[in-house]
């Protein structure tokens, strides 16, 4: 048996192991210095393994071990930490997973402006500077029926930046029941005291009148009411809220602006489609609301940015708050959502062409045919284990729609040699990770969230994750 001093002798030297010719080949397309502290970390554990070895264990050098763990590690160096998954999980806006999936064509204007100059905010027309704001606030101003509108970052900033604007230092008249957490923690509440308003509450949780707001108004100093749309939740039972229309009212007599956070931003009427509950930024701009702010990345399918249309002179004005510049949306989120409202100015083709409406509105026949096929794909390759299909639901997620099920069909597979905990920690693992559920013992895959491209990849990580125990 040899000793520790043995094992020790035996691990190859650094400049032998970058010399070797599998690392070499590997490592072609690696940077040199992510190879050589590859290497450095791969033995530095194989010596400290060795030296914490009892005597009595018997123990041998494998190299070519050594040489493939260090390939891998330096392989896992170079892999992008942000990186494509394969969605089966059915959540739609899955926010961990980066909410919405952008038309696949939109990749194209975010590619031309990424790797060229643009004009961000130069004006062809004029040979001068321009403003990035006016690439899109035509587009989101003939979409939404507002006067004016632009876009910054995201939606907590849009909200933040509007209440600086129009009631910093004053009153915010909000209802009990809207006071929403709008996802990390940040909650409205917080936002609004960033923004130097003050916050009234008005009503209760359950039921809030207009009597209640006229209250907070004769007791004065109120800069703007708003009215948050509790897209994440909702209240029910013994409940009564303000519509927005009347609160629009309540602000005219008073010459308060009304502010309405519509957070998940529609803008088509999903209704006829079979999915209801859900206002669009139309019906808000119609109500009367002075301002409206909502998300990119939600309901209307586009990049992350915070969106904010309304009356022109209050746009203005926000355009020269000073925090407008630490919230300016950047050139690829821009291109992408110039990109995605073109899609828009045809209602009917944006709906299939824009990935997280044609998810929502994907029909059960069309759903039951793919899931049939991803079904028998898998039960041809998989061995020991039971793969059925059964009805189950889909979720729009990020915050949107809490109450809305999506009629779906869903692929379940048990393995029988393995946990269903054990088998969707590897899937995760596979490349690209496939990110599934667990229910009823069972994983499960719900084709609505995924492309009829991923099924081969699908089927091969399900090989991979249970090829081990076939063997």
């Amino acid at each position: 048996m040899p000793s520790k001093s043995d094992l020790l002798r035996l691990i190859p030297k650094v400049d032998d192991l970058i010399n070797n010719e599998k690392i070499t080949e590997a490592a072609q397309s690696m940077c040199r210095q992510v190879v050589l502290e590859s290497i450095r970390e791969q033995v530095d554990e194989t010596r400290k393994k060795i030296l914490l070895m009892e005597e009595s264990e018997t123990a041998e050098l494998d190299v070519g071990r050594l040489v493939d763990e260090i390939i891998a590690r330096a392989l896992g160096k170079n892999e992008m930490s942000l990186k494509r998954v394969i969605n089966a999980t059915g959540v739609i806006l899955h926010t961990n997973l980066g909410r919405a999936p952008l038309n696949a064509g939109v990749k194209d204007a975010v590619w031309e402006i990424a790797e060229n100059y643009s004009t961000l905010e130069y004006s062809i027309g004029t040979g001068s500077r321009g403003s990035r704001y006016d690439h899109v606030q035509g587009l989101i101003a003939k979409l939404a029926g507002a006067e004016a509108a632009f876009a910054v970052n995201n939606n907590a900033a849009a909200v933040l930046l509007v209440l600086s604007t129009l009631a910093k230092g004053c009153k915010v008249a909000v209802s009990r029941g809207e006071l929403v957490e709008i996802g990390g923690s940040f909650r409205v509440p917080e936002i609004m005291e960033q923004s130097g308003a003050r916050l009234v509450e008005v009503g209760s949780t359950n039921k809030t009148r207009i009597s209640d707001y006229r209250k907070a108004m004769e007791e004065g100093d109120v800069g703007a009411l708003l009215k948050v749309h509790t897209s994440n939740y909702k209240i029910v039972g013994f409940t009564e809220e303000v519509e927005l229309a009347e609160l629009v009212k309540l602000g005219e007599e008073y010459g308060i602006p009304v502010i309405h956070d519509l957070g998940s931003g529609a803008l088509i009427d999903l209704g006829k489609y079979g999915i209801s509950g859900e206002p669009t930024v139309q019906e808000s701009m119609l109500s009367g609301a002075d301002v409206v702010c909502f998300s990119g990345d939600k309901l209307l399918g586009g990049p992350q940015a915070g969106i904010i249309a309304g009356k022109k002179s209050l746009i203005d004005k926000m355009k020269k708050n000073p925090l407008t510049r630490a919230f300016r949306i950047d050139k690829l989120s821009l291109a992408a959502l110039e990109a995605t409202l073109r899609l828009y100015l045809d209602p009917d083709s944006a709906v299939s062409s824009i990935p997280v409406l044609s998810m929502m509105t994907m029909p059960i026949e069309t759903i039951e045919a793919r899931s049939a096929t991803l079904c028998s794909l898998l039960a041809g390759k998989l061995q020991n284990c039971d793969v059925f299909v059964e009805d189950g639901h889909s979720q729009v997620g990020g915050g949107a729609m809490p109450l809305q099920n999506l009629p779906s069909k869903i692929v379940n597979i048990k393995p029988a040699k393995l946990t269903v905990q054990e088998l969707e920690t590897r899937l995760r693992g596979s490349k690209p990770p496939v990110i599934a559920r667990i229910h009823k013992d069972h994983v499960c895959l719900d084709v609505r969230t995924m492309r009829d491209e991923d099924f081969p990849l699908v089927a091969s990580a399900f090989e991979e994750a249970l090829g081990k125990i076939w063997e």
